[in-house]
């Protein structure tokens, strides 16, 4: 399901925004990009989103930013700027220069400054404020994927009530066929052959297995439990993408048997627009959690 989550968080200067983009997809692919001091977190990002997302392509992204100080993050290595400062002074006594050192002769060297690493201390505070940006962003997904969701719950709703108007359809004209079939196999058998030929017990025991095989009550007995089933399973708050797509499989087995039992071009007609309606909503099945 498609979606837009943003959170922001911020505490003791530093400040966490969090953006998440989700496409559609059968199952829960996350896509995660961390600062560099919070490379370690990624574990802990999937489990905070895996407690309420279980479908979905999803781009995190996790930005920190502080306020600044001004000062830089870096310090002075006293030991090397008096040890480098020793070393040119006595190069310019050797060579006999007068003009003294500068600032600029010692920064030539770049080892003079000391990057200052962050302690675990601050890496923590940073990660306790990307988590609430975290929450904040989820719960926002949650909720424009809640909007889509009525949408879409709607839609699904539609497509099976065709259906089921269909099936309504298709059950009238089934109605009556089977024995309406059997005395029209008696009549035209009775015709081609002659009576005393005939082993009536035989007769009866075969024509009743190709009536059998026209006969689509427990297809459509079947088929009527599956939408209600459909229909339950689209009104319950919990996730159910996946058992929406069993029953969708379970719809199209079923009225692919209707189509082929009945043998009847009319009656085909009506599986035939129950089967596109299903295809629609094999399609929209894909975006449900």
């Amino acid at each position: 399901m498609t979606g837009f989550g943003r959170g922001e968080a911020s505490e003791n200067g530093i400040t966490s925004t969090v953006e998440i983009k989700s496409l559609n997809s059968r199952y829960l692919d996350l896509s995660i990009r961390l600062p560099q001091r919070l490379q370690d977190k990624e574990l802990e990002v999937k489990e905070l989103v895996q407690k309420t997302v279980n479908r979905g392509k999803l781009n995190i992204t996790v930005y920190i930013s502080e306020s600044e100080t001004g000062e830089p993050a870096m310090r002075i290595d006293e030991k090397k700027v008096k040890g480098y400062s020793k070393i040119l002074n006595n190069l310019r006594e050797a060579a006999g220069i007068s003009d003294p050192i500068t600032i600029k002769d010692i920064t030539q060297f770049n080892d003079v400054f000391i990057n200052e690493e962050e302690d675990e201390e601050t890496i923590e505070q940073k990660w306790d404020v990307a988590e609430k940006a975290l929450e904040q962003a989820v719960e926002s997904l949650l909720k424009m994927r809640s909007q889509e969701g009525t949408q879409l719950k709607n839609d699904l709703v539609d497509r099976i009530e065709f259906i089921e108007d269909n099936l309504e359809i298709i059950t009238k004209e089934t109605a009556g066929r089977a024995e309406d079939a059997r005395e029209k196999l008696l009549e035209r058998i009775n015709n081609l052959i002659e009576e005393d030929k005939i082993d009536p017990e035989r007769l009866e025991l075969e024509v009743a297995v190709l009536v059998d095989k026209m006969d689509v009550t427990e297809e459509i007995v079947r088929l009527r439990s599956h939408l209600k089933f459909f229909i339950e399973a689209v009104d319950q708050p919990e996730p159910a993408g996946r058992r929406l797509n069993f029953l969708t499989q379970e719809i199209n087995r079923e009225l692919n048997t209707i189509g082929s039992k009945a043998n009847n071009s009319e009656i085909a007609q009506y599986v035939v627009k129950c089967k596109e309606a299903l295809e629609q909503i094999r399609e929209q099945v894909q975006n449900v959690e």
